[in-house]
């Protein structure tokens, strides 16, 4: 639309300009010729066919169609059409009948190939009107140069919509070509296909967004996985203790003359399997709340009454199983969070640790300020983690030995939710061997001072 609009504006306004230009070049001239006519008839004290015809004799040819001169009456007197001449008539052309009243006239206009043009003045002696000169011009030499210029700019309008409506062409099928690929990728990523990439070449801005949805894929795709792994992986936790109730449930239903003895002790291997239960579906709620952003308000927080506290309820578990637990601070270790995940953080590194380290063996816990970071270590001598299995220890319901996890009492999530926490709080945890033997796991919360408001 923005191509046809300067494209009829190239096919009028250089014409109506050019016209506007001959129409007054055709003013100036005929006046003129017309103001020379009327000089040569002013000596004149009245007008008639021989005076007339002898003034006009003097007055240079100057090539008009036709010329009049009139009397006061409006009664011809001169008249230079070869054929059909009105001498001896009235005429009452309108612009002889202006020059008569005492004005000037001129008329002009472009049509069927030629311009047409009309001029008259009055003829006076002592400031009396004795008659009008009319003059009348045909002319087809510069009506043929507008037609020239308007043919070539027909043409050129032509050359260029031609030029224009291919390029519009090629490019909008260009365009719509990636369109209709990204089109499609989009169909096929919401029918599930997250695998399914927009090839899209070049720089633009749909080679761009083309890009953005191929990144935004990869990231579903691995939310997907991930979420199909967690649905996997919770199920099957969930199925383990629900199978072990239903057996227990069904052996004391079917057997016979169970002894209470017996019937005690399933009971009871049925409420730790419910407590094991219990504490996956508190830590899937846990996990889900990181997940959905839902935060208590941060608040200052000194870790070190926190890691006093879990360190005087994890005392009595470690000494049941015979390892040294021990802790120690330094430094002010402020950071913005909220009480519980601190204490959450802290109570599962040091609770893994005696789990998994075995009698006799040693913990070590450590709280002290980095420059801008609060740091809290959890070392142990234990068997330490496979270095293959290192990077994914932090994943949900990962273990490095399932059944021994399981005996323990681990949940498999335990890790990952010390990791969203202190991750959603801005702080890192990572994970390493001991060259000693063991394992440290290494928590960095950024510190927060009361200075800093």
């Amino acid at each position: 639309m923005v191509i046809a609009a300067v494209l009829l504006l190239l096919n009028t306004y250089p014409l109506l300009v050019s016209e506007d230009l001959v129409f007054r070049s055709k003013a100036s001239t005929l006046q003129s010729s017309v103001s020379v006519m009327v000089y040569s008839l002013s000596g004149l004290d009245r007008l008639n066919e021989e005076n007339v015809t002898a003034a006009m004799a003097v007055v240079e040819e100057t090539g008009l169609s036709r010329i009049l001169v009139t009397d006061n009456a409006g009664k011809i007197l001169y008249d230079t059409r070869e054929t059909g001449s009105a001498v001896g008539e009235y005429t009452f052309y309108t612009e002889v009948v202006q020059a008569l009243l005492g004005n000037d006239a001129f008329t002009c206009n472009y049509q069927s190939g030629a311009f047409r043009s009309r001029a008259s003045s009055p003829v006076l002696y002592q400031n009396q009107i004795i008659g009008a000169v009319y003059a009348y011009e045909y002319d087809t030499e510069q009506a043929a140069l507008l037609e020239g210029l308007q043919g070539n700019l027909l043409r050129l309008s032509a050359s260029i919509g031609v030029v224009v409506l291919g390029l519009s062409l090629l490019l909008s099928r260009a365009l719509t070509g990636k369109i209709s690929q990204l089109l499609t990728a989009i169909q096929q990523v919401r029918e599930g296909a997250y695998s399914h990439r927009a090839e899209i070449r070049g720089r633009d801005e749909i080679a761009q967004i083309g890009q953005e949805f191929n990144s935004l894929t990869d990231r579903l795709q691995v939310t997907e996985n991930a979420r199909r792994r967690f649905v996997s992986d919770a199920s099957h936790e969930l199925k383990t203790p629900l199978a072990a109730i239903r057996l227990l449930t069904d052996s004391i239903l079917q057997t016979e003359n169970i002894d209470p003895d017996t019937t005690r002790e399933f009971v009871a291997d049925i409420g730790a399997e419910a407590e094991r239960l219990s504490r996956i579906t508190e830590d899937l709620l846990r996990l889900t709340r990181l997940d959905s952003g839902v935060l208590d308000p941060p608040v200052r927080v000194d870790v070190l009454p926190v890691l006093e506290q879990v360190m005087r309820m994890m005392c009595l578990v470690a000494q049941e199983k015979r390892v040294d637990l021990t802790y120690e601070a330094s430094g002010e270790c402020t950071v913005l969070a909220t009480r519980d995940e601190i204490h959450q953080v802290i109570y599962n590194l040091t609770d893994n640790g005696v789990k998994y380290t075995g009698a006799g063996g040693a913990v070590q816990v450590s709280l002290r300020r980095e420059s801008q970071w609060v740091v809290l270590s959890v070392a142990d001598n234990g068997p330490g983690v496979p270095e293959a299995d290192l990077p994914r220890i932090f994943e949900r319901f990962y273990r490095v030995d399932k059944a021994r996890s399981r005996a323990a009492g681990g949940t498999g999530l335990g890790l990952s939710i010390v990791s969203d926490t202190v991750k959603k709080r801005g702080g890192m945890v990572e994970a390493e061997n001991r060259r000693q033997g063991g394992a440290v796991f290494t928590v960095r919360w950024p510190w927060k001072g009361e200075d800093e408001g």
